[in-house]
C-alpha cells in the first residue's frame, strides 16, 4: 500500500493485479477502484458458477464476462495511478566526498529506497570513483552537468570547507535543495553570502548540527522557553575528543587539520557543535567574544588543537565555549545556570534542578524526556521526499554560527574582544 495526494489530502492506494484469461493487468487504485474490481470478480464468479451447471447455456457466461468488463472499466475511471514522483526515488548528487562524515552519509543513502544518487563529483578523481562505486552511481567530472540536470533535485555537499562558497552558491542558483556539512563557511563574509543565495532562490537547506536532536537537549530547550531557569546567567558548552592524540586526521581526513582548506582548526571544527547548542538554547544575539587557542601536541602544522572562549549575549548571559582534539574524556558537555534553575549534562546523564518543576531537585538523573529527533541528514532526506513538518536548521542559523566562530578566532589572534558581525538588517 502507498498513498496518493488528491485535493491536498493523502489517500491510501493499493497495487491490484487483475487477471483475465490470457492477460494480466497491474494497476494502482484507490479504495473505490479496488471495491469495484472486487465487485466485478464476485459477480463473475457467481454467474460463472451458475453456468457451469448448465454448460449448454452460453448466454449467462457471456453476460457474466460483459458485466465484469464493465465493472473493471468503471474501476479504472476511479483509479488513482501513482505519479512518477511517488513511484520512483528522488534523485540526488553527491558533490564532494572529503568530509569525515561522508562514509556515514553514503551508508544512509544506500539504505533509503526513496532516494537515489545519480551522480558523484569530487575534485579528487580517486575519491569520487571510490564513493561512486559504493553508491552504484556514475562519476561526473563537470559540475555544470549536475547543475543543469533537471532530474537532480538535491545535492549533498561534503567537500572541503574552503570549497563551500563556490559549490553552495552554484547549487542554490541551480535551484537544487542543499545539504552542506558544517561549518557552512570559513568566516562571516562567505557564510552570509551563501545564506543569501539560499534564501533568494528559495531552496531547502540543512546542515550537520546533530546534537539538537538529543532528547536531553530537546527537554532543555522546552524548559528554557518555559522559564524554568529564571534569568539565565551562565551557559557553558564543551565538545572534545582525542582526534589529534589518535591521529584521526593523519591520512584520509588530513585536510580537516589544515586551516588553509578547512578554514578552522579543532576549536572551530568541534566547537561549532556546542556553539550551535548555546545559540539555539539562549536564542539571543552574541555581541562580543574573545578566545584563546593552542597548538596542543602540535601534531598538525599551523593548526590549533584546542581552544576556550567567552561570549557575551545581548541579554546579559555569559557563555564559555571549549573544544579540542586533545581530550581523553569529556565528562561535562553542557551547563546552564539561572536564578531559579540549573542543568548539567554529565557523562551522558542530565541533572536538572528548578524551583518551578516538581521533582526537579538535581540529585538524580532526569529521565522524563521528550522524543528525540532523527539525524539531521535523515531529516533532510525526509523533507526532500515530502515528509511534512520536518525540523531543519536554517541557512541563516548556520551562517551566524560561522560569524560567531570567526569573531572568536579574531579575538584569539589579536588577544582582544571582537565584535560579532550580525546578519544584514539585524
Amino acid at each position: 500500500m502507498t498513498t496518493s495526494t488528491v485535493g491536498g489530502y493523502a489517500h491510501p492506494t493499493w497495487t491490484v493485479c487483475v487477471k483475465i484469461p490470457g492477460r494480466v493487468y497491474d494497476q494502482t487504485m484507490n479504495p473505490l477502484g479496488v471495491f469495484l474490481c472486487v465487485l466485478a470478480s464476485l459477480r463473475s464468479i457467481r454467474l460463472s458458477s451458475a453456468t457451469q451447471s448448465r454448460s449448454n447455456m452460453r448466454a449467462p457466461a457471456m453476460t457474466a464476462l460483459a458485466i465484469s468488463l464493465l465493472c473493471l472499466a468503471i474501476a479504472m475511471l476511479f483509479a488513482a495511478p501513482a505519479s512518477a514522483a511517488e513511484t520512483s526515488p528522488t534523485k540526488v548528487a553527491l558533490v564532494g566526498c572529503a568530509h569525515i562524515h561522508s562514509p556515514d552519509f553514503v551508508n544512509r543513502l544506500k539504505q533509503r529506497k526513496d532516494v537515489k544518487v545519480v551522480a558523484v563529483w569530487d575534485h579528487d578523481a580517486e575519491r569520487a570513483k571510490r564513493n561512486a562505486q559504493e553508491l552504484g552511481a556514475p562519476v561526473v567530472e563537470d559540475l555544470n552537468q549536475i547543475w543543469a540536470d533537471k532530474r537532480i533535485k538535491a545535492v549533498i555537499i561534503c567537500s572541503e570547507t574552503i570549497r563551500h562558497l563556490e559549490l553552495v552558491t552554484a547549487a542554490a542558483n541551480a535551484k537544487k535543495q542543499i545539504y552542506a556539512e558544517k561549518p557552512i563557511g570559513v568566516g562571516a563574509k562567505d557564510a552570509y553570502v551563501m545564506a543569501k543565495a539560499i534564501a533568494d532562490n528559495g531552496v531547502l537547506f540543512q546542515t550537520g548540527y546533530f546534537m539538537r536532536g538529543d532528547p536531553k537537549l530537546q527537554f532543555l530547550k522546552e524548559q528554557v522557553a518555559a522559564g524554568a531557569f529564571g534569568k539565565i546567567t551562565r551557559i557553558r558548552g564543551c565538545t572534545a575528543h582525542e582526534g589529534a592524540l589518535g591521529g584521526w586526521f593523519d591520512k584520509d581526513w588530513r585536510w580537516m587539520a589544515d586551516p588553509k582548506r578547512s578554514g578552522v582548526g579543532a576549536y572551530g571544527d568541534l566547537g561549532t557543535h556546542s556553539l550551535d547548542l548555546m545559540l539555539w538554547l539562549i536564542d539571543q544575539p552574541v555581541t562580543r567574544v574573545t578566545a584563546a587557542t593552542s597548538m596542543g601536541t602540535a601534531r598538525y602544522e599551523n593548526c590549533d588543537e584546542l581552544g576556550e572562549g567567552i561570549l557575551l549575549f545581548q541579554g546579559g548571559t555569559i557563555g564559555t565555549l571549549a573544544a579540542g582534539w586533545d581530550d581523553v574524556s569529556n565528562p561535562v558537555s553542557l551547563e546552564i545556570a539561572g536564578t531559579e534553575g540549573h542543568a548539567t549534562i554529565m557523562n551522558g546523564q542530565l541533572y536538572f534542578q528548578s524551583k518551578k518543576v516538581e521533582g526537579a531537585d538535581g540529585k538524580h538523573p532526569w529521565t522524563k524526556l521528550p522524543a528525540g529527533q532523527s539525524h539531521p541528514f535523515e531529516r533532510f532526506l525526509d523533507a526532500l521526499t515530502g515528509k511534512p513538518e520536518v525540523a531543519l536548521i536554517t541557512a541563516q542559523e548556520a551562517a551566524y554560527r560561522s560569524a560567531v566562530m570567526d569573531a572568536l578566532y579574531e579575538g584569539a589572534k589579536g588577544q582582544k574582544w571582537a565584535e560579532v558581525q550580525q546578519p544584514a538588517g539585524k
